[in-house]
């Protein structure tokens, strides 16, 4: 590897960069635009000067760590996201920035026969727990939302996109650059390569998505002194919209539908208060498009049923569909060459979790690798990949993006 990019130095600075908002259990609290996050993305900004890349800092805080090779030519993107959940693991996301930044800088390093420049890149609130949507930061590089309606979303804690850049010094006015290709490698957050005994995966198409913005309204009432037969009471409510969540699951038998309500808020939240409101972001994946819609449809039934009982009403604000997409076969079939080129043991396989990449493939032509996750655990300080596993994924995305920037796959057709 080139002088400097050395897999002593890539392991130092992950640590470096797992020590900024780290917790006591060894994982990190980095949600997006905290001081936190403001925190890794100076330490990021400083590695990039350190390493010859030139900074840029778009609207919406994306970061690009640029190296021009080739006059006026695209970009090869190579990376992922340093934001995290409240309480999370170190290697969700940071591990594929750390990457993509060594690859970046040691294919700008060896510039021969290349047809592309090169960036390293950092996504804004991939995560999507602190400002929601998820996948934010590239849905705007791709199109799918425009920097103005990001920066106008309020956070869960009542500030702005807008406000929470500008207080860490990141609401940036540089322009992105083109991007021609894109990569991205991330921990699996699942089985199937830990069990499998292999080093690497090759992604092949992303699960399709269901992703509900509920609220439950009843009425506030005393719990001392109203009869249960005249309460309207949300939380009861809230509660069945869960457990209709887990029935959809449960009714396409194991492993063929996930279900899931991760944030739930009630109002008022007093004791003695019967609660008047409750909002909650649920979920539902398949990887087949028609098993998701029919999961789906279960589900627009039992949340009527609920309705029709007649105790509380239901609103569902958004339904908004990630529907499933194939990674481009030309860049499925490169990535298999180089591991198999490096020696490691690769497979493809889906990806269940949604990651920038899913935004990019409908853009530019795009590969996305994952590296093995210690039995499957992931949004979670436990957390764990070892360091033979990253040193390996960094190999092959250093061999993938040196390949990228010779134009590999430029006449790869989009999904």
């Amino acid at each position: 590897m080139t002088s400097g990019l050395t897999d002593s130095a890539f392991l130092a600075d992950f640590a470096a960069l797992s020590a900024i908002g780290a917790t006591a259990a060894g994982g990190v609290d980095r949600e997006a635009a905290t001081s936190a996050d403001g925190r890794a993305r100076e330490w990021l900004r400083d590695w990039f000067f350190h390493h010859g890349l030139d900074c840029r800092v778009d609207a919406v805080g994306n970061m690009y760590g640029c190296a021009e090779i080739v006059a006026g030519a695209p970009y090869v993107l190579l990376g992922s996201h340093l934001d995290s959940q409240p309480t999370s693991g170190r290697f969700d996301g940071a591990y594929g920035v750390l990457a993509g930044a060594y690859a970046a800088a040691a294919a700008a390093s060896r510039p021969e026969g290349a047809r592309f420049n090169i960036a390293a890149v950092n996504w804004f609130n991939e995560e999507g727990s602190r400002f929601s949507p998820s996948l934010m930061g590239s849905a705007v590089y791709t199109r799918k939302l425009t920097a103005d309606a990001v920066l106008d979303t309020v956070g869960k804690d009542g500030i702005t996109v807008r406000e929470a850049l500008q207080s860490i010094g990141f609401h940036g006015g540089d322009s992105p650059p083109q991007a021609g290709a894109f990569a991205e490698i991330h921990i699996e957050q699942g089985r199937t390569l830990i069990d499998q005994d292999l080093d690497i995966g090759v992604v092949t198409e992303n699960w399709a998505a269901y992703k509900y913005a509920i609220t439950v309204h009843g009425e506030q009432a005393h719990t001392g002194a109203t009869h249960m037969r005249y309460r309207r009471d949300a939380l009861v409510g809230a509660s069945q919209v869960v457990l209709a969540v887990r029935a959809v699951a449960d009714e396409f038998g194991p492993d063929t539908v996930l279900g899931s309500v991760g944030s739930f808020t009630v109002e008022p939240n007093s004791p003695v208060v019967v609660p008047a409101r409750v909002r909650l972001a649920a979920d539902l994946r398949a990887l087949d498009g028609e098993t998701v819609e029919a999961a789906h449809r279960s589900f627009l039934q039992r949340i009527s049923a609920i309705t029709g009982a007649g105790e509380v009403r239901i609103d569902i604000e958004s339904a908004a569909l990630r529907p499933s997409t194939r990674y481009q076969d030309a860049g499925i079939a490169l990535a298999g060459g180089v591991a198999d080129e490096l020696g490691l043991r690769w497979r493809t396989l889906p990806t269940m979790a949604g990651h920038d990449s899913v935004n990019l493939k409908s853009l530019v032509p795009t590969v996305m690798l994952f590296v093995p996750s210690v039995d499957g655990v992931s949004h979670n300080e436990n957390e764990y990949s070892t360091d033979a596993h990253l040193l390996a994924g960094l190999r092959m995305l250093t061999a993938t993006a040196r390949q990228l920037v010779t134009g590999a796959l430029e006449a790869a057709t989009l999904p």
